[in-house]
């Protein structure tokens, strides 16, 4: 990694993805890993399923070069009201927060929404890769002490951001997921050949149960995915989350909005019965890997879901050399999320337990303070030192 050395920037925080224009923040996405892109996260905001009333008050640090403008670095973090969407549970630190006295929420939070996905958290010109982070990092210590907000998270992290998180002192959690492996099979048959005797008869058994039912899978790609398409595909999402969870955080026009943005990113797997779509799985094509993030069905069927999400998604990888499948689902490969915060007495925040609740959004206020009060105008190598102890 080039060091051209020390350069002078100017961190800046920003409540809408409008503030930057979608070639200069890819450009800090050079791999375009999808959740990172701007796309993504612009049909998320655009679409309504972050800000508004959502809980998720988007607050996006950038640092640009002093000399020139240039974008050189971006932390998307979002002011969080409550747990929900980040398949994190920290519901019981919350309420131990609360019954000593302190307002777990607002907090800070570093993630892509409702994506439990491996990747980098920051974004950054690799020229100078070491000082743009730690001043981005500064900054968001900076906004959460200055405005007495508990705690900042940063999701599902990478290894490189990890070890730059636990040099400045913040405290690693570590999860696990299951991600298949592609072991350079060359088709589904040869993935099938590498498994016991007995899983072999099963999972055949499974899917000619279900072609002798006479259902059908489409995987598409690109223009090949159609309006019609989403609109079914929202059905089922909608069918099958009120079923189990209750409540749908993504809105229907997020779904045509990827669609027409970064369709060459999306596999869409579709069962068909008797002419008609009975249900589906989006999916997300990464440079190296395909990330498996919703489905929803209209008729339950045995074996369905795990054809559609998972042979489905194996066999596409395996056809466009694809090194591994992740499905999201939390237990398996490990993976890590960072958290730095206050003690309630250094805080001075001690507070009557009735009012020691999840507040309303206070966003709008909550960004005025941070642009009044955050100074954070910094020279990149400069050493900020915060004043916050780990969190247990």
């Amino acid at each position: 990694m080039q060091n051209k050395g020390k350069i002078k920037v100017n961190i800046t925080a920003h409540t809408t993805l409008s503030a930057f224009n979608a070639d200069e923040w890819d450009r800090l996405n050079p791999s375009k890993h999808p959740f990172l892109c701007y796309a993504f996260l612009k049909a998320l905001e655009d679409s309504g399923s972050v800000g508004g009333q959502t809980g998720w008050d988007m607050l996006f640090l950038a640092a640009r070069e002093d000399s020139s403008d240039l974008l050189v670095g971006i932390l998307p973090a979002y002011i969080k009201h409550h747990s929900y969407g980040e398949y994190v549970f920290d519901h019981s630190w919350a309420h131990a927060f609360e019954r000593a006295g302190g307002r777990y929420y607002p907090k800070l939070l570093c993630a892509v929404p409702f994506t439990p996905v491996p990747g980098p958290r920051l974004l950054y010109d690799d020229h100078h890769h070491p000082e743009i982070v730690h001043n981005l990092l500064n900054a968001l210590e900076t906004i959460a002490r200055d405005n007495q907000i508990s705690s900042a998270h940063v999701n599902f992290i990478i290894d490189e951001d990890r070890n730059v998180l636990k040099d400045k002192g913040w405290m690693i959690r570590t999860g696990v997921q299951f991600h298949w492996q592609n072991n350079n099979y060359n088709c589904f048959d040869d993935f099938l050949a590498s498994l016991s005797s007995r899983k072999r008869k099963t999972l055949r058994k499974e899917r000619q149960g279900l072609f002798d039912k006479g259902i059908t899978f489409h995987q598409l790609t690109d223009t090949d995915i159609q309006p019609e398409h989403w609109d079914r595909f929202y059905q089922f999402y909608l069918s099958t989350i009120e079923k189990k969870w209750g409540g749908a955080y993504l809105k229907e026009n997020f779904f045509h909005q990827i669609g027409t943005q970064m369709s060459d990113q999306i596999l869409l797997v579709l069962a068909e019965k008797d002419g008609q779509l009975i249900a589906g799985a989006l999916n997300f094509i990464g440079q190296d890997s395909l990330y498996g993030r919703n489905w929803g069905c209209v008729e339950h069927i045995p074996n369905l879901h795990f054809e559609t999400c998972y042979y489905q998604a194996i066999d596409f990888a395996i056809s466009r050399k694809l090194a591994k499948v992740e499905a999201g689902a939390l237990l398996g490969t490990q993976q890590q999320v960072a958290i730095v915060g206050m003690q309630l007495e250094q805080r001075g925040c001690l507070e009557p337990l009735a009012q020691a609740r999840p507040q309303p959004p206070i966003g709008c206020d909550l960004v005025a303070d941070i642009r009044t009060k955050g100074d954070c105008r910094a020279e990149v190598g400069m050493v900020v030192h915060a004043h916050a102890d780990v969190s247990g």
